[in-house]
């Protein structure tokens, strides 16, 4: 992202919109093409951090699962607070994902309503194969990345209701319980881990389609 379009995003971000303010972004010569690009690349690099955050929150559960000894409240301190980072994380994906989407069916929205101002066929022709494969590859990114979005909420589950167990049952014996839960914890962030870097990969794709 260039210096100029980090500085109009950050102008936006202070102004609190909850929409694209598009008269806005244009007055700094930006079109939704451009406002498309750089929400997908926020969008990547927030499931970068949360894909981050619940392999660390995994780990603390682990550690603590994995009890030999040693101070058994700061190991419930630190996973309750990994859980907590995990979800704030998981929200801010959602957040973006729902940017993404909004902006992208408002430049879908008007790209197909200019066509018909095209006085030259070959250039109509040409412009709706490029919204055709644009729509084609947009599809795939969105299914990556609300497939990915919505393993994350099961997986929070979990992990609230371990931190939630732990919280009034905290003794070897309740943590040595959780056990055989770890696994299978452990089974779902390595697929919600796969998808994710599966909706990266897609999205690092669509953003080098989009600036050519």
């Amino acid at each position: 992202m260039t210096r100029r379009l980090l500085l109009a995003s950050l102008v936006f971000a202070l102004a609190g919109c909850a929409s694209a303010n598009y008269a806005f972004w244009n007055k700094f010569g930006y079109e939704k093409r451009d406002i498309l690009v750089s929400r997908v690349e926020s969008a990547k690099t927030d499931q970068e951090k949360a894909k981050e955050q619940f392999k660390t929150t995994l780990q603390r559960f682990q550690e603590l699962t994995g009890y030999q000894g040693g101070d058994l409240e700061a190991k419930y301190k630190k996973l309750s607070s990994e859980y907590d980072a995990c979800k704030s994380r998981a929200d801010d994906v959602s957040s973006r994902i729902k940017s993404v989407d909004a902006v992208a069916s408002d430049m879908f929205k008007e790209w197909k309503q200019e066509l018909s101002e095209y006085k030259d066929p070959k250039l109509k022709a040409a412009s709706e194969q490029k919204l055709s494969d644009a729509q084609t590859r947009y599809a795939t990114l969105i299914d990556l990345m609300r497939k990915s979005e919505a393993k994350m909420q099961p997986v929070l589950q979990a992990f609230h209701d371990q931190v939630l167990f732990l919280k009034h049952n905290l003794n070897a014996q309740a943590v040595a319980s959780l056990q055989t839960t770890a696994a299978g914890i452990e089974t779902d962030v390595q697929a919600l881990i796969k998808d994710m870097e599966a909706s990266i990969n897609e999205a690092n794709s669509f953003i080098a389609q989009m600036k050519t």
